[in-house]
């Protein structure tokens, strides 16, 4: 293919005018200028995700063919399609940065062991309210207790206990928020 881009230019207008054959062969000549533009503008991209954004260029530059029009520049037309591929790729990855796990595992917390500033925490907080809705909290929040077993315990209904747990909750809300006290 000739560096200035003509020939590319007559084998997308014959690809536009439904020649499939110059339509895979445009696609494979420009190929490597796709991927060189995509390797510079998403170079801050991990570099597994080059070849997605070279491949959904083409495919744009497929679907899109009847938008640029014979005898107008083609490199431009090309450059613009990759840079918005390129820019979309970014957005897909938003602000989510990719680190080996394994780097940071001895910093990591272990969800197998109870933070004790936790449990103290809690206990801080339960000594705050009544103790019936202490209890209630505790059984059912912590000890994953069902509310009729404790509505039995506690010589309520069901729909009483559970109306307790939700008020003692509020209040632990607000007495952690310090909305009241």
């Amino acid at each position: 293919m000739q560096q200035d881009g003509t020939e590319w230019a007559s084998l997308l207008a014959a690809a536009q005018a439904g020649d499939t054959r110059a339509m895979a062969r445009f696609l494979t000549a420009v190929t490597p200028l796709i991927r060189a533009v995509v390797r510079a503008r998403g170079r801050s991209l991990p570099p597994d995700q080059h070849e997605d954004v070279v491949q959904d260029v083409l495919l744009a530059i497929h679907l899109k063919r009847d938008s640029w029009q014979p005898g107008a520049p083609l490199r431009p037309w090309l450059y613009a399609v990759t840079r918005y591929k390129v820019i979309d790729a970014f957005r897909r990855r938003g602000s989510r940065v990719h680190l080996p796990v394994h780097d940071f595992a001895e910093i990591i917390a272990d969800p197998r062991h109870d933070d004790p500033m936790a449990s103290r925490d809690l206990a801080v907080l339960l000594a705050r309210i009544d103790p019936r809705s202490a209890g209630i909290v505790r059984a059912m929040g912590l000890e994953g207790e069902a509310a009729e077993d404790v509505a039995a315990r506690l010589g309520m209904t069901g729909g009483a206990v559970r109306v307790a747990l939700h008020r003692a909750m509020k209040k632990l809300s607000e007495i952690g928020l310090g909305t009241k006290e």
